[in-house]
């Protein structure tokens, strides 16, 4: 018996190495695939933060950009404010004050009469363009003046320039288109304006004074135009009602703002200006008591009118004082005279007597 044959051959047993086990290979990607997932949002966040940053800045520029075209272009109500035309009802009130020394009255009486008006509104609105200009700095330490129009910057400088000029140009046409050589108050206050604006404002006393001096030619521009023969005792009288005015508006400021606002002011005090505006006040009713008793042109038996006329004048009086002295007011004269209840009042029943003192008839000879 072969025992090669009958007895198998012993099996070779050969170690293969393994082959790599497939979570190798999904293993290995996990980190490539997991790296990008989280690179990629920052990428994309920085990337978005940045064009929201550049998105953000451009925006606020162009912002910028249309906030200074707005203010370098006023609204046409800021301009008008400029002018403050709350202030022309003293022209309204001064000007035609002539008309009480012309009889008969006629349309060409009130059309000249409208004419100076004009004149003067355009004058006062001139002056008041350039002394905002020339106070633009100090009145933006004024609680009340730093509202207005150039010193808020609602207005630009050369907006109000501009508008300067035309003013002058307005001006200058309705002095030509005028009767010749009637307009020189006008001119003349034009020229003590621009002499305020220039030095005599910072001048205590002198700045009050110049500004009453105003009011009175306002009314000599109204008596030349209508041809009437001006009273002394009336031009006193504006005179005097109008230097109270503007002291008062000078006291309130102390107490309101103290005296850095206007250097003028560190030649008053208060007790000073008290003083001063019971003395105008008294002067004030004296010369029109005597305007009534000498000047006005009264219809005959008008007595008892022009003396019932008198306390209404004295009532105003010391109706302004008590609003400047124990309500602390008189910041804005136009606004205490013309928003006052009182006041409107006994204008109102003072204005009836002096009219019924010119219209009543002429009693027979």
């Amino acid at each position: 018996m072969d025992i090669t044959r009958s007895s198998p051959a012993p099996v070779r047993v050969v170690a293969v190495p393994p082959e790599p086990e497939p979570a190798d290979l999904t293993a290995l990607p996990e980190p490539i695939a997991v790296e990008p997932l989280q690179t990629l949002p920052a990428t994309a966040t920085t990337a978005t933060a940045t064009t929201a940053t550049a998105t953000s800045a451009i925006t606020t520029t162009a912002t910028a950009t249309d906030v200074r075209g707005r203010r370098n272009r006023p609204r046409p109500r800021d301009l008008l404010a400029l002018l403050r035309p709350g202030q022309w009802v003293k022209n309204l009130a001064v000007v035609p004050l002539a008309l009480l020394d012309t009889h008969p009255w006629g349309a060409a009486a009130f059309l000249r009469t409208g004419w100076a008006v004009l004149g003067f509104t355009l004058a006062s609105a001139l002056v008041y363009v350039v002394n905002d200009l020339a106070d633009r700095e100090r009145d933006r330490l004024h609680p009340v003046k730093r509202h207005r129009p150039i010193a808020s910057g609602r207005v630009s400088t050369l907006a109000a320039v501009v508008l300067t000029g035309a003013l002058a140009l307005a001006l200058t046409g309705w002095a030509v288109a005028g009767p010749a050589w009637q307009w020189w108050p006008t001119a003349l206050y034009l020229a003590l304006s621009l002499a305020y604006s220039q030095g005599l404002k910072h001048v205590p006393l002198v700045d009050a004074f110049i500004v009453a001096t105003g009011f009175v030619l306002r009314l000599v521009q109204g008596a030349l135009l209508v041809g009437a023969q001006m009273s002394e005792w009336l031009a006193l009288c504006v005179f005097s009602l109008c230097l109270m005015l503007a002291l008062g508006k000078r006291r309130h400021e102390m107490t309101a703002a103290g005296r850095a606002h206007r250097p003028a002011l560190r030649g008053y005090t208060l007790a000073f200006l008290d003083h001063l505006v019971v003395l105008v006040a008294v002067l004030t009713a004296v010369s029109y008591v005597l305007y009534l008793r000498d000047d006005a042109s009264l219809a005959a038996g008008a007595s008892l009118v022009t003396l019932l006329s008198a306390p209404c004048a004295v009532f105003g009086l010391a109706r302004y004082l008590q609003l400047l002295l124990v309500e602390e007011g008189g910041g804005n004269p136009v606004h205490v005279l013309f928003r006052d209840r009182a006041t409107l009042v006994n204008a109102a029943l003072w204005a009836v007597l002096v009219a019924l003192a010119l219209l009543l008839p002429q009693s027979p000879a």
